[in-house]
């Protein structure tokens, strides 16, 4: 039993049950189902520990909230430190905290970005994004991506997959038009009619299962967008903040996207907050009413505090060669794992720490998540292609423990593919 001042916790089934109860029974019983049955205790760095005790390394990292591990030290000192002069603040002020965090933004984001809008989470963020592109534009439809993920809010719902559109009556076919991911030519007819405000992308579509952009495809796409006078915007969500080697994984296809949008880790995993960033076109509405957009929330003095100090981490040149060096070890380590294995681990989808792995079974990904689990690793699947894992590493991890992750990868896979060869594929959830 835990006493944490506010409130006591009792035995793990006690929280599950709890969890049912009062919290998400659908989410509480599916990882439970699933052979998952964490519930999350102390955390530490790239490791988190279950109540009971097991200790796993997290390449989840909750979509990259954790790029720089769990608890980072000076981003606990930097949020402590905060807290004697700053809390949430008040959204309708001028604030130093607001003001230092949106020049840092802006001093390193892709040119032709001037303004920072803020909100308290990525879906939130999106919803500004669109609500600036259609403000610019004079125009309603936004073209997204077939299995897109931007989040669950109003408009960032109907912007991503039908699973999570239709569930709350948020599909618009009328005014959010898919189409498939590298189809250049699907893109150009939804272009065509000169009426779409904004495409908008995952660099690397992330709850897609990472997969890669073709060469030339998204520049193509950026090409057809100032065509025919519609925005783009770059989903940076998961992609930014060094992840593929590069602050911004969008400026390594040489595109200076009209709006971009961040979070996730730019809360340094300590205090939520996320930032839209506009050019100049985009930002007029904040001069014509700078009321039309309000969240109390959004851009918290004590989040810009920590968004500050996860910025200039990831800004650092030790922490990009960091980056380059643990993408290097854990490709190549992959591939060998990969080469022993080609019959059911097939594909190795990456650009510096994003990395999707491929299966061959409908739900390999699944198979793989559970072996990994058992055996002190946490990754997880990717929702809309469950034959691929979701393997994201964090930005400063240790050459030690990338070696010791791929001992712990491999034994999983293996595992796995012996465990699914049991099972026909579909017979088991």
């Amino acid at each position: 039993m835990h006493d944490y001042g506010v409130f006591t916790v009792g035995s793990k089934a006690e929280v599950l049950e709890q969890s049912r109860e009062f919290w998400n029974p659908g989410k509480t019983d599916f990882w439970s189902e699933s052979g998952v049955d964490l519930v999350i205790d102390r955390r530490e760095s790239y490791f988190i520990w279950d109540m009971s005790g097991m200790r796993l390394i997290d390449v989840h990292l909750n979509g990259g909230t954790y790029n720089l591990g769990h608890r980072n030290p000076e981003l606990v000192e930097a949020i402590t430190t905060g807290m004697r002069s700053f809390d949430i603040g008040n959204h309708h002020f001028p604030s130093s905290a607001r003001a230092a965090l949106a020049e840092a933004l802006i001093e390193t984001a892709p040119p032709g970005l001037a303004k920072v809008v803020y909100g308290s989470g990525g879906g939130e963020a999106i919803d500004i994004a669109l609500k600036t592109a259609r403000h610019a534009t004079k125009r309603r439809k936004i073209v997204s991506i077939i299995r897109a993920y931007h989040g669950h809010t109003g408009l960032a719902v109907a912007a991503g997959d039908d699973r999570f559109a239709k569930l709350f009556l948020a599909d618009r076919p009328e005014e959010f038009i898919q189409v498939p991911f590298n189809d250049l030519a699907a893109m150009r007819t939804a272009l065509a009619g000169d009426d779409v405000a904004a495409v908008i992308m995952e660099t690397i579509p992330a709850t897609y299962g990472f997969p890669l952009p073709e060469p030339g495809y998204l520049e193509a796409v950026k090409a057809e967008c100032e065509r025919h006078g519609t925005l783009y915007i770059a989903d940076e969500v998961q992609t930014g903040l060094m992840r593929t080697g590069e602050l911004w994984g969008i400026t390594k296809h040489g595109i200076e996207p009209d709006i971009l949008v961040t979070g996730k880790g730019l809360s340094g995993g300590m205090y939520p907050i996320a930032a839209v960033l506009v050019s100049d076109r985009c930002a007029e509405w904040l001069t014509e009413d700078g009321f039309a957009h309000m969240s109390s929330f959004g851009g918290a003095e004590l989040g810009c505090v920590a968004a500050l100090k996860a910025l200039e981490i990831c800004t650092r040149p030790e922490t990009r060669s960091m980056v380059h060096y643990i993408a290097d070890m854990l490709g190549r380590g992959l591939r060998a794992i990969a080469d022993r294995y080609p019959d059911w681990f097939t594909g190795i989808r990456q650009n510096g720490v994003v990395m999707g792995l491929e299966f061959d079974h409908p739900e390999g990904a699944k198979y793989v998540m559970r072996e990994l689990y058992t055996r002190g690793v946490w990754a997880i699947f990717s929702t809309l292609d469950p034959r691929v894992l979701q393997y994201k590493p964090g930005l400063l991890m240790t050459p030690e423990l990338c070696e010791e992750l791929l001992e712990r990868t491999e034994a999983g896979i293996g595992a796995a593919r012996d465990e699914a060869r049991r099972h026909p594929a579909g017979s088991r959830r």
